[in-house]
Parts: C-alpha cells; sequence; structure tokens
C-alpha cells in the first residue's frame, strides 16, 4: 500500500533550487491523491514564470520512483501562487503583490521596450500583471501596445471616482499618453509631473495583481523618488546597453537605488541592443556597440545579470506597430524576453524569501 506519508517523505528530499528548502517544508504540496500506483499531486510554485518548473517536475517524479515504488504512474500538475512580501499599510496598490521598477540613468536604451515586453512576457506565463507609464514628458506605451487612439473610462468605487487602466494584450495598461494628444509637450515643472503619477497610482483601479511593472523616465530625479517613496518597490531592473557612456549612466541609477536612505533591491542588469543577428544567419553575432559593458557593470555591483537582448529588426518594428516582440513570430526576440521574464519572476521569488519585507521609503526632505 502506497501512503500520503510515503509520498511526502519522498517529496522532502527535493529541494526549490532557489530557496534552498524542500518542497515539503515550503507547503509546496498539496492535494495528494492515490489509486493503487496511480499518485497524483500537486505543486504549488512561487511563480507561474518559474523558469524550473520542468527540473522540479523530473525531480518529484524520480523522488517517488526512487523512495515510494518504481512501478508508480506519477501524474503532477504544476500550478502558482505569486508570493508578495510587503509589511507596509497597504494604503497605496493593496492589492498588488509585487512592483518592479525598469530604470536607466540614460534615455534611449530601449527602457520601455524591455518593460512592455517584460510586462507581456510574465502573463504570458500566466501572471497577473499591470504596466504603469512613469515617463510623464515622453510616454511611449501607447504607441507599443497600438492604444494610440484609446482613452480610458472612469468608474465609481466606494463613492470615489477611479479611472480605469486600458486592457491589451491581457495586461492592464495607463500613461499620461492616454489622456493628452500625443502631438501635445507636457510641460510641468517636476512637482506637477510628480502629482499626476501619484494619481496614476492612487486613482487607477489596478485592482489585483501578480506584478506592477513601472516603465521609468531617464536619470535620477524627482519622478524616481516619488515613486520609491509613494509605492513599495520590489526590486528594480536596469537596462543598459554596451557603450561605456550607457554603462556609466546606468551606473548611476544603480547607485542611486543603493543610497542607504533608498535602498532598493536590484533584481538584475539587463543588456539591451547586445548583438545584431541576420534573420538570414540566425546563428551569427554582431556585437555592434562593444561587448558585455552591462555584463561586466553587472559583475563589478555582484548583481545578477539577465541576458542579452539582441537587436533584431522585429523588436523595432514590434514597438512600432503596436504588437511587442514576445508576441511575434520572430524567435530570437521572442525566446529573448520570455527567458527575461522568467529570471525576474525567478529573481522576485529569492529576494521575497531572503531580504527584508517591501516598504516605502521613507526620506527626509
Amino acid at each position: 500500500m502506497i501512503t500520503k506519508e510515503a509520498v511526502l517523505e519522498a517529496l522532502s528530499n527535493v529541494q526549490e533550487p532557489d530557496l534552498g528548502k524542500d518542497l515539503v517544508t515550503l507547503n509546496m504540496i498539496s492535494d495528494i491523491e492515490i489509486d493503487g500506483k496511480k499518485i497524483s499531486f500537486t505543486v504549488m510554485l512561487t511563480t507561474p514564470a518559474c523558469p524550473l518548473k520542468e527540473m522540479i517536475h523530473n525531480a518529484c517524479v524520480n523522488a517517488i520512483r526512487l523512495l515510494v515504488d518504481k512501478e508508480a504512474v506519477v501524474t503532477i500538475k504544476m500550478d502558482a501562487k505569486v508570493n508578495s512580501n510587503r509589511k507596509d499599510n497597504k494604503a497605496v496598490l493593496p492589492n498588488v503583490k509585487n512592483i518592479i521598477i525598469v530604470a536607466s540613468g540614460k534615455g534611449g536604451v530601449g527602457k520601455s521596450t524591455v518593460a512592455v515586453n517584460l510586462a507581456l512576457g510574465l502573463a504570458q506565463e500566466g501572471a497577473s500583471v499591470g504596466l504603469l507609464d512613469a515617463d510623464i514628458y515622453g510616454p511611449s506605451v501607447p504607441i507599443m501596445l497600438g492604444l494610440r487612439e484609446d482613452r480610458p473610462q472612469m468608474i465609481e468605487i466606494e463613492g470615489k471616482g477611479m479611472i480605469v487602466p486600458m486592457e491589451k494584450y491581457g495586461i492592464k495598461a495607463m500613461s499620461i499618453g492616454f489622456l493628452i494628444d500625443e502631438k501635445q509637450a507636457v510641460i510641468w515643472r517636476g512637482p506637477q509631473a510628480s502629482s499626476a503619477l501619484k494619481q496614476f497610482i492612487s486613482d487607477v483601479y489596478w485592482q489585483e495583481l501578480d506584478y506592477l511593472v513601472i516603465d521609468m523616465p531617464p536619470g535620477t530625479g524627482d519622478v524616481h523618488l516619488t515613486i520609491v517613496q509613494t509605492v513599495p518597490v520590489t526590486g528594480a531592473v536596469i537596462v543598459s546597453t554596451p557603450q561605456a557612456v550607457a554603462s556609466a549612466d546606468a551606473r548611476k541609477a544603480i547607485m542611486m537605488l543603493k543610497q542607504p536612505q533608498i535602498n532598493v533591491p536590484i533584481l538584475g542588469v539587463v543588456e539591451n541592443m547586445a548583438y545584431f543577428t541576420p534573420a538570414e544567419l540566425p546563428e551569427n553575432k554582431y556585437y555592434l556597440f562593444g561587448k558585455g559593458g552591462a555584463k561586466k557593470m553587472a559583475e563589478q555591483f555582484e548583481l545578477p545579470f539577465l541576458g542579452e537582448i539582441p537587436i533584431v529588426q522585429s523588436i523595432r518594428e514590434g514597438g512600432d506597430n503596436g504588437v511587442p516582440a514576445v508576441l511575434g513570430d520572430e524567435p530570437v526576440s521572442k525566446k529573448a524576453f520570455i527567458d527575461l521574464a522568467k529570471r525576474i519572476a525567478q529573481n522576485i521569488a529569492i529576494r521575497n524569501a531572503n531580504l527584508e519585507p517591501t516598504k516605502v521609503v521613507q526620506m527626509m526632505e
């Protein structure tokens, strides 16, 4: 007779590689059913974008057959529940589990491209995702999502008027670009931009989200301080290109986030426009802007290197046409962004398990 106790005993030998404990201790095993030699159960992962899903599945099957019954017929349902490490009072974005900022000290390195494809990549893997365009002066999310002519609706929640975020490709999105004509220039002083951004956080009906991705403007100014002082940021993704000048500016963003009074965890560094691969020579890589600048920077600061995003024509076309690369048919760029989303989700799970609870930054004015 195979018992549930025997199954749990076997699965207690399967480690969750990122969290460093076994699946039973982490309460990741549920719904064990036994019918003769047929064994079924659910493994509850920390994110639907888990890159180790197949490895954990195979380890569970091997443990059952090795330690319970070599003839066992094992059926495993791989489910996921995204964890949060928020310990703030949840006065803002109470139903958002994790907040990711995509930042760099320099413009033109592809933050918006990375942010949009990251949000869509997480959603493709099964997470509920929102995207906030915090670039008040140069919003690009409406164009990249094909929502240039769309305007959000209003809804009343508990007597308060709320903006309903736009929905496209399975994610929710908000941008100043949805509220003004794209031919208009936003000519605001810093406090006005910060005030508008606070409204996008508090007056938008985001509902429940596993991840809210915030596309930050270039630099290290008012908007960045407003974000970290308004919402509990789970972690930051730093975007750079290989050139020394881009890496130098990205270092400034890293140093800002590492300031003791800010201290936002950095989930890793991604190198955008890393190399060119011609469509007719998919195995070839041409490093047009130098090689490995962002990777060296990640090593210098002892940060995870999240990978390289190539220069592929379809990435540019997808951004312009409103169908981002992660949704397209070009395999190189699609895989690069899906892999990036999985690594970031993985690093968030590690961050939530091992670091201090997420909180709003308190700074002396």
